[in-house]
């Protein structure tokens, strides 16, 4: 397996072709399945090609950043760290896209090293926290968008980052929710009621 580093200012960061291909194969799944909720069953016409398209460009800003914050963060802490895409959940949230829904566990950053509890609430944050930032930078250009497809973009990219943020703060199973939960509940609350906050302006404003 070819390993790879990176520099991000002074800090290294070490990846694989196989992080690399997972996350290529996760960023395809997600941005074909949020295109189909976006579509409104339309999916022959070259508006679906489109939707595609943005999706990937806001999705692998939100995906990406997301996956790439839990990997900085623990390697800072001194671990292993890299995604690992999981095929069972990748088209799980296909089908389920056909719903009107997307369920979004295309994976996980798998960690290993000696870390505490207040550590690993501090890695499993940074994922969530990534998309709340990005979402809240998108914001304002939602209501000063002039442009149709400008808008549909920034749509679409704060829609995806809010929910990201949401949908990992689920206290169950493997979600970051768990992990930041076990470490500082005021951490969980403050950032579950922020994503949710951010997921009402959306709809309440129907952008």
């Amino acid at each position: 397996m070819q390993k790879y580093s990176y520099y991000l200012g002074k800090f290294q960061l070490h990846s694989s072709d196989k992080e690399i291909k997972d996350l290529v194969i996760a960023w395809i799944f997600i941005s074909i399945a949020f295109a189909i909720v976006r579509s409104s069953g339309d999916y022959l016409s070259n508006k679906f090609l489109i939707l595609i398209a943005i999706s990937a460009v806001t999705v692998g800003l939100g995906f990406l950043l997301h996956e790439l914050a839990h990997k900085v963060v623990a390697q800072h802490y001194h671990c292993w760290a890299e995604f690992r895409a999981d095929i069972t959940m990748l088209i799980l949230a296909l089908l389920m896209s056909f719903l009107g829904f997307v369920f979004i566990a295309p994976g996980a950053v798998m960690i290993f090293g000696n870390i505490n509890k207040r550590q690993n609430g501090i890695i499993s944050l940074a994922g969530p926290l990534t998309n709340i930032i990005i979402a809240i930078l998108l914001l304002p250009l939602l209501f000063i968008s002039t442009s149709s497809l400008w808008k549909e973009i920034i749509s679409a990219g704060y829609l995806i980052n809010a929910w990201l943020g949401l949908f990992n703060m689920i206290p169950l199973w493997n979600f970051d929710g768990i992990k930041i939960w076990r470490w500082s509940k005021l951490a969980y609350i403050v950032t579950l009621i922020i994503a949710a906050i951010l997921i009402f302006i959306f709809f309440k404003f129907a952008f």
